[in-house]
């Protein structure tokens, strides 16, 4: 057995740094996109106020905006939660929708929000999962309301997010006999797709979706009635 000759020590040091520098990259790449990520948002939430409040005061304080745009969104929930507040935001709500240009903004904005974070009969934040775009590929989306066609057909109105950026995707409606309903949560399903499939669940659960539960929620007026019902009864 004949021993492998030794690598010059100017190419052995040449690949363990370049190795290392590799491996420290790779763990580098994830720290500076999240800083600029959390920096950009940051950034951007802060400025919304801040201007106006440095020209209040007269001096510049970093997150004071920031500090003020939370306390705003903690009195409206808290003027959500009396029914003449809530009567109020209402109105302002149709309002924006009134106004040119702001409610063809407004509207769908707030349709995205809600189809996350509202409640409603037929599972208003349930994660689905649909064959699409063809039959043996599947992609996880969110139920965002019922329909039906000329035909009778009743659809599912399903929002498909794209990674990594959910807020990105298209909106598909499939026939409800062919979604399933999943055990995961909206945090679950938006983790993996922010991680492009890489934080995804060891095993997911289906269940064909209830005909007869989609039709009920269809003949209730859909997810804003249905709502809306359940909030004025507070």
């Amino acid at each position: 057995m004949t021993d492998q000759p030794q690598k010059p020590f100017f190419h052995r040091l040449r690949g363990h740094v370049r190795s290392t520098l590799i491996v420290g990259v790779l763990i580098l790449i994830p720290v500076a996109i999240t800083y600029v990520l959390v920096r950009w948002a940051f950034d951007t939430v802060d400025g919304l106020l801040r201007p106006a409040i440095d020209s209040l005061i007269g001096w510049s304080i970093p997150g004071l905006g920031l500090i003020a745009l939370a306390l705003a969104a903690y009195l409206l929930g808290l003027l959500w939660t009396k029914r003449v507040g809530r009567r109020a935001i209402r109105a302002s709500q149709e309002f924006m929708l009134q106004v040119p240009l702001v409610g063809a903004i407004y509207g769908p904005a707030r349709k995205l929000i809600e189809s996350f974070t509202g409640d409603s009969a037929a599972g208003f934040k349930r994660v689905v999962i649909v064959e699409y775009p063809r039959e043996g590929a599947w992609m996880v989306g969110f139920l965002t309301g019922i329909t039906a066609f000329d035909s009778g057909q009743t659809v599912g109105v399903i929002y498909l997010p794209t990674a990594p950026t959910p807020n990105s995707g298209w909106v598909a409606m499939v026939p409800v006999e062919n979604i399933y309903d999943t055990t995961m949560t909206v945090p679950e399903a938006m983790s993996m797709v922010l991680s492009g499939g890489i934080s995804s669940p060891l095993g997911i659960d289906l269940k064909p979706m209830d005909p007869q539960e989609a039709a009920e929620f269809l003949a209730q007026g859909g997810m804003e009635a249905v709502t809306e019902k359940k909030e004025d009864g507070d």
